[in-house]
């Protein structure tokens, strides 16, 4: 399908055909090169997302690139990406309370959940310590969900001020780490458990002896609560379920879903998406492949029909997955960790059948999105040490 930005001048066309022969002209050169050397697709000059910034966007965002004219149709073409805060050391978990008007997230290292008020864009500390939290969501009775990488844990957060631990572990084993939490409409919970907050950056490694401290030359006491530092890594990767009624079941091994990460449903939880990232701390495992597998969620919450939905390879360029969430029709934005290709870190947008729709490009590498604001139609991201936002002509599905 021929890609086009809607409305261009014939100037704006004719600029888009130099460059273009520009570009071909450089890919001829390098026709012997089997390195993969993506393009420049940072804007040029550099420009500055903040709130202070001068002008630079008119009518569409020059940072949204399409490859499929459906694209624009979820785009808002007068609304600009924005960094609405920068500070943290690595931002993760953005999820969107609907009553508070807020959206919170995480800051791993720095073992905090921080918040953004819509009202006035101000920054505060929500939650210290916060075990390392990775990933949050809101329930639909509006809890806060968190899943913790220090405690091994995933938590619910209840209206009273206090805190009821979900599930520790699965057939009298510890998690390693969990990562991501999403709220189905039966009361459960699903979860992903990856070896990501195995290490001492992002929660603690395993005591001496265990898989990510083999040789013991960790501690993982220091710095930590009297508690912590005896764990040690004892179960496979896998994607879990934790009933109404406490039931925790692993719908998803290694074998199925190595080393999950996001997770999200579809609009009628019909089906199930597990980004499936690399190999963490301890892994002996094939890892993942940086791809994105979707399961049919089945009556009985089993998982069937496992498929390949996306390999995440944009231009040649694998846009590693992170966290995921759909959109009203079912569209899959999933952010994108591009390592050092620049121009490729940010949100990649999939349709329902896996083509590639469109993306968003940030400056720094994107952790994971949510949906929010009063009318569910803007979409947040944290990526690496900051927060972005742009407002789109669609809506997210269900609760952040």
């Amino acid at each position: 399908m021929t890609t086009h930005l809607p409305d261009l001048s014939r100037r704006q066309a004719l600029g888009a055909i130099g460059g273009g022969a520009v570009a071909l002209g450089a890919g001829v050169a390098r026709a012997q090169s089997t390195a993969v050397e993506p393009r420049t697709t940072i804007t040029e000059p550099r420009r500055d997302f903040g709130p202070e910034a001068e002008p630079n966007v008119y009518f569409w965002d020059p940072d949204l690139v399409a490859a499929d004219d459906r694209f624009w149709g979820l785009m808002q073409p007068n609304a600009a990406i924005e960094r609405l805060w920068t500070g943290a050391r690595w931002a993760e978990g953005p999820a969107w309370n609907s009553v508070g008007k807020f959206l919170v997230w995480s800051d791993i290292p720095e073992n905090r959940q921080l918040r953004w008020l819509e009202e006035d864009g101000h920054v505060s500390t929500f939650r210290y310590p916060s075990n390392n939290s990775n990933g949050n969501s809101f329930d639909l009775q509006g809890r806060q969900l968190s899943a913790e990488h220090l405690t091994r844990r995933v938590v619910r957060y209840e209206h009273d001020g206090s805190v009821t631990i979900l599930a520790d572990g699965f057939e009298g084993k510890r998690f390693n780490s969990p990562n991501d939490i999403v709220a189905h409409p039966d009361g459960s919970y699903w979860f992903t458990d990856p070896p990501y907050g195995g290490q001492l950056y992002e929660g603690a490694p395993d005591a001496p002896g265990g898989p990510s401290n083999a040789a013991g030359l960790l501690d993982p006491t220091l710095g930590q609560p009297p508690e912590i530092g005896e764990y040690v890594r004892e179960m496979e990767t896998a994607t879990y379920r934790v009933g109404e009624d406490g039931t925790v079941t692993r719908v998803a091994g290694e074998s199925e879903a190595p080393d999950p990460n996001g997770l999200c449903f579809s609009p009628d939880h019909s089906v199930l998406y597990v980004a499936s990232t690399g190999k963490g701390p301890g892994d002996t495992g094939p890892g993942g492949q940086g791809e994105i597998i979707a399961f049919d969620v089945g009556a009985d919450n089993t998982l069937a029909n496992r498929r390949v939905f996306s390999d995440c390879m944009v231009d040649g360029v694998k846009c590693g997955p992170d966290g995921v969430r759909c959109d009203v029709a079912g569209n899959v934005w999933a952010s994108s960790n591009a390592g050092r290709n620049v121009g490729y870190s940010g949100v990649t947008i999939w349709a329902p059948d896996g083509t590639l729709l469109g993306r968003i490009r940030l400056p720094e590498v994107c952790g994971n999105v949510c949906f929010g604001g009063p009318k569910r139609n803007r979409l947040f991201m944290a990526a690496s040490q900051s927060i972005y936002s742009v407002f789109t002509g669609t809506q997210g599905a269900g609760p952040a």
